[in-house]
């Protein structure tokens, strides 16, 4: 089910969008592999372990974004100035933020930024290398169906040896004619660096393209780089500022495909 608010118009400009895209550019993580909730759950236990309670705000905020930006974001938000919860609160057994409420009982901790990526990633790569990473639900079937008919690159804020490793692992390396990944560009997503690469790569024009991506970041990545963008949401779920940068949002991929059914 389409779940875009442009409902009226929404099927005239996407058949016009369709009709001239030559290439589909899709991000990775939480579009292709359900590689987020690792990360999500990696990120939550690395911070508890430093005593930070909630790391929401980062998480969305650094979804989409390379591993130098994220250190940028993180200590900006957890490491520039105190947060979290009083060392004195943790000890009495305060279990941290209430986020119905939306009150913030991170405020005496200061993350040590360093610490908690290398951590993050070691609890990343241990659940990856015993359990895998799962592809997202169609993830192989959609792959098969547009590689018949459209040019597939991968646009990846991740650095290139894991993108390759772990879209080999899952079955879905081969389907792509171009990979272009975080370390191949000077500036991460939502800057529309990678987007104007992979582009410039194809020598394909970016309104003859068709983006696939899950968190703002990266939407605004494409948008600014004048790629069409569909938004699956994965751990995000669309706004009035997401809606306005789409063609469409879509609930899978799957669902993505229908777009193209009778195209």
């Amino acid at each position: 089910m389409i779940i875009n608010k442009r409902k009226n118009s929404m099927k005239k400009d996407i058949a016009q969008i369709i009709s001239k895209t030559k290439a589909i550019i899709f991000d990775m993580d939480g579009v292709l592999l359900d590689s987020e909730s690792i990360c999500d759950y990696a990120w939550e236990k690395a911070a508890s372990e430093q005593g930070l309670l909630d790391i929401s705000e980062g998480l969305e905020k650094c979804r989409g974004t390379t591993k130098i930006e994220t250190q940028k974001i993180l200590t900006e938000l957890y490491a520039s100035e105190k947060i979290g919860d009083d060392i004195e609160d943790i000890a009495a057994g305060d279990k941290g933020s209430d986020k119905k409420s939306g009150k913030n009982k991170n405020k005496n901790i200061k993350l040590d930024v360093p610490l908690f990526m290398q951590r993050t990633h070691e609890l990343f790569y241990e659940i990856e290398e015993k359990e895998g990473i799962e592809r997202m639900y169609y993830a192989k079937e959609a792959l098969e169906f547009l590689s018949k008919r459209y040019i597939l690159a991968l646009a990846s804020s991740t650095r290139e040896e894991p993108v390759r490793r772990q879209m080999k692992n899952a079955g879905l390396l081969s389907y792509f004619n171009c990979i272009v990944t975080g370390d191949m560009v000077s500036h991460s997503k939502p800057n529309p660096e990678i987007y104007d690469k992979t582009c410039h790569i194809l020598g394909i024009k970016p309104d003859n393209c068709i983006a696939v991506e899950d968190s703002p970041n990266g939407i605004k990545s494409a948008f600014d780089a004048g790629v069409p963008v569909v938004m699956i949401p994965d751990k995000i779920a669309p706004s009035e500022k997401t809606n306005r940068m789409t063609i469409a949002t879509v609930e899978n991929l799957e669902e993505f495909c229908n777009l193209f059914e009778d195209m």
